[in-house]
């Protein structure tokens, strides 16, 4: 299957970036990562009353009337929520400069306050234009050329490190943010509560941190506080209720702006072999010297 590079705004970016493959890392993939973390990896089960049954994970943003009709299994036929079911809310997302990841300081290529700065993705070397300074070397060299070794046009003269077009790929920088996400379980059950949250206690083993990943991303994860708000000692008329909130923290990257992105997501910029001072012949009464008899002047 053949991967599509349209997103790297290259033009005709299939045909010549076929070792690239970088997908964008925004908020909605951390978002995703997270999400596909809880409901694929976790993939939580809890005894109800109808059997051993998958604990469904919803986003707590969508608008209720549409959410009804959209997920019509998870209401009874009164519309009342039916449980057990978690829920995750973005809870905030903080540009904390005491975390910075990986990258300290501005970048020394195309920096700016505006737009942020670009690192460099890779390099490689654009083999038809070495190639033509290597040509034009040569020409230089010989004064005729011939087919004896080491006297024709394309023979590998160039010494290594001396004019060799590389080409260089920039991306944007890496911007690191810290995402808190809350975990909400809900049920009616005590059995089905410890069920559900005992997998999460012991996430992770000894440690707090596992990692969650989306596209070619990966983002580092820490679980947080536990928290309980059951309404038990309440003996109002209201539905017992048993809810526990766990809190994450995800250090997450952003690479660009999106869709309102005005420059190309990869930069493509090629160094410099050659520096020429160009002088006028005319004030100087100077004339080109060249061999009319010369193989590269005949007609």
């Amino acid at each position: 299957m053949a991967v599509d590079h349209t997103y790297t705004g290259i033009e005709n970016a299939n045909d010549v970036l076929n070792e690239i493959v970088m997908q964008p890392s925004d908020l909605e993939t951390i978002d995703y990562a997270f999400y596909d973390y809880i409901n694929n990896k976790m993939n939580i089960y809890t005894e109800t009353n109808k059997g051993w049954k998958k604990v469904p994970v919803i986003w707590a943003s969508p608008e209720r009337a549409f959410f009804t009709k959209e997920k019509k299994e998870l209401y009874d036929l009164d519309g009342t929520l039916i449980y057990p079911i978690m829920s995750i809310e973005r809870a905030s997302v903080t540009k904390n400069l005491e975390r910075k990841g990986k990258y300290y300081g501005a970048p020394p290529f195309m920096s700016g306050s505006d737009h942020g700065g670009r690192i460099v993705a890779g390099r490689r070397i654009v083999q038809d234009k070495t190639n033509n300074f290597s040509i034009a070397d040569n020409r230089k060299q010989f004064n005729t050329a011939n087919r004896t070794p080491g006297r024709q046009l394309y023979y590998p003269k160039i010494k290594k490190g001396k004019k060799i077009v590389v080409e260089t790929l920039y991306i944007p920088q890496p911007v690191y943010v810290d995402i808190n996400y809350t975990l909400i379980l809900k049920t009616n059950y005590q059995q089905s509560m410890n069920q559900m949250l005992q997998p999460f206690t012991t996430l992770g083993g000894h440690i707090n941190s596992f990692l969650i990943k989306r596209n070619g991303h990966q983002y580092e994860t820490f679980m947080k506080e536990i928290t309980n708000e059951n309404n038990l000692a309440s003996y109002a008329d209201e539905e017992r209720i048993y809810l526990t909130k766990i809190n994450f923290n995800v250090l997450g990257h952003l690479i660009g702006e999106g869709k309102n992105q005005k420059r190309p997501k990869i930069i493509r910029r090629e160094n410099a072999v050659e520096v020429k001072m160009p002088r006028e012949r005319v004030i100087v009464s100077d004339t080109q010297q060249f061999d009319p008899k010369s193989d590269f002047y005949r007609d």
